[in-house]
């Protein structure tokens, strides 16, 4: 008989002891690309990658056996193949299984100058190849550990009866308030009425407003996709485009919502460890340091004791200034799991967000600062929930009050106390892969500058 096989299914019914299963099977087919091709007079060895599993297969082939020996004998890395072989056991090899060929049909032969070698390279290297780098080993585990961090959220937001909601790439508000928006337009003009949508638009820098909509219908709702930021910034936490995570809750205070970030939080790391053993190995990242997170108990520090901590270490700062990310970088660095800033001044913060009552100068809001160094990854608040205030807001923001009307309708239609915040997901990720720049978080980059591939 014969079987096309992947090699996450062999490592899989290896693990769970189903190898035997394929006893009936004299021949397993498998496809994949050459990681290495080593040979020895008439024997030779292939290590094969299908893309399905971070380990690869060894793919044993001779002389006797392969009618193109020769030409298996020459291929170099990066090539892709189609191999029928016998699979066997190998209980005191260093792979517990390989298969032996009977057969190698070549797909497609990869040049000599192939740019990924059996050799580390640098991240400045890899940045000017981002058309190859998945295929190296550290983006290999990093986006493998990106997907199941992406189906994390809506495993977690799903069993705890969220509905997924879509909001606009294009759109006429900013939630933000930041004018740095990239403009959507059909004219080389700023004469918008004869635009294609009759205004200025642009793509969006956050899908909280729209969410707002959805949750005042559903009560609880998420969204997650690309958000866009014109930013010159070439930091090692900004980017021209990524993507959040933005749930939104009806009926819910902020303590409330701290205590869902925190579950959610605890949960995606948990996640990780469970699933990404291999993919933390290869990159290097001591999972000790993630543990602490999945315990949850994360630390509510207000706003004035961050600025005190800061003073106290002799940190240029006084009330009233938004932290630096070498001041969150220091804050978090106290901590051995991530912490809560509580209660920013609202000269610093959105428009869209609720006053403290014990104190107004203050916004019910709060930013998750991740551990080790890496500051911000989450921000929220508690939305302003009465009309006339929210109205004031707006104007104070100096927003045009006609664009925001249908934000305003929420409170008049039918209003409840509401709360929500948004995850960068790249910022996420950087923390728990222990990146150095969220560049590498994500499989395009968009920087200043570079739109390619």
């Amino acid at each position: 008989m014969f079987e096309f096989i992947t090699v996450r299914e062999l490592y899989e019914m290896f693990l769970s002891n189903q190898m035997m299963d394929l006893e009936g099977y004299e021949y397993v087919e498998l496809e994949g690309w050459v990681r290495t091709n080593r040979n020895n007079g008439k024997l030779g060895f292939i290590a094969l990658n299908d893309g399905t599993y971070f380990k690869n297969l060894q793919v044993v082939y001779t002389e006797a056996e392969i009618s193109n020996y020769e030409e298996i004998d020459k291929l170099s890395t990066g090539s892709s193949i189609r191999v029928v072989g016998k699979l066997k056991l190998t209980p005191e090899g260093k792979q517990p299984f390989e298969v032996e060929a009977t057969e190698i049909e070549i797909e497609g032969k990869c040049d000599e100058d192939f740019p990924l070698q059996k050799k580390r390279h640098s991240f400045e290297y890899m940045r000017e190849i981002p058309h190859l780098r998945p295929r190296a080993n550290t983006f290999y585990a990093i986006f493998r550990l990106r997907s199941v961090l992406s189906m994390a959220i809506h495993e977690f937001f799903q069993s705890q009866g969220f509905v997924y909601v879509h909001t606009p790439i294009i759109t006429g508000n900013d939630g933000e308030g930041a004018g740095e928006m990239f403009r959507a337009t059909t004219i080389d003009n700023t004469e918008f009425d004869n635009d294609f949508f009759g205004k200025e638009a642009n793509l969006t820098v956050s899908g909280q407003l729209n969410a707002e909509i959805m949750a005042l219908a559903f009560r609880n709702v998420y969204t997650f996709g690309p958000t866009f930021r014109a930013e010159e910034s070439k930091g090692r936490r900004h980017m021209t485009e990524f993507w959040m995570m933005e749930p939104e809750m009806a009926w819910m205070h902020q303590d409330e919502s701290l205590d869902i970030q925190e579950r959610y939080l605890a949960y995606m790391v948990k996640q990780v460890l469970e699933n990404n053993e291999y993919e933390l190995k290869i990159l290097g990242r001591d999972p000790e340091k993630l543990r602490p997170t999945t315990e949850g108990n994360f630390t509510r520090l207000s706003y004035d004791d961050a600025i005190k901590m800061l003073q106290e270490a002799g940190r240029d700062i006084k009330w009233g200034d938004d932290f630096g990310a070498p001041d969150e970088g220091y804050i978090s660095e106290q901590f051995d799991r991530p912490v809560f800033i509580v209660n920013y001044p609202t000269t610093i913060k959105p428009f869209y967000m609720k006053k403290n009552p014990d104190n107004p100068k203050e916004y019910l809001c709060a930013d998750v600062i991740a551990p080790e160094g890496y500051g911000e990854i989450f921000g929220g608040s508690e939305r302003e929930g009465n009309y006339e205030i929210l109205k004031q807001q707006i104007e104070e923001a100096g927003l045009n009050l006609e664009d925001y009307q249908w934000y305003l309708d929420l409170r008049k239609f039918g209003g409840v106390p509401h709360s929500g915040f948004g995850m960068g997901f790249e910022r996420t990720i950087a923390w728990i892969c222990k990146l150095d720049h969220i560049r590498e978080a994500i499989p395009f980059p968009r920087l200043i500058n570079r739109m390619q591939p």
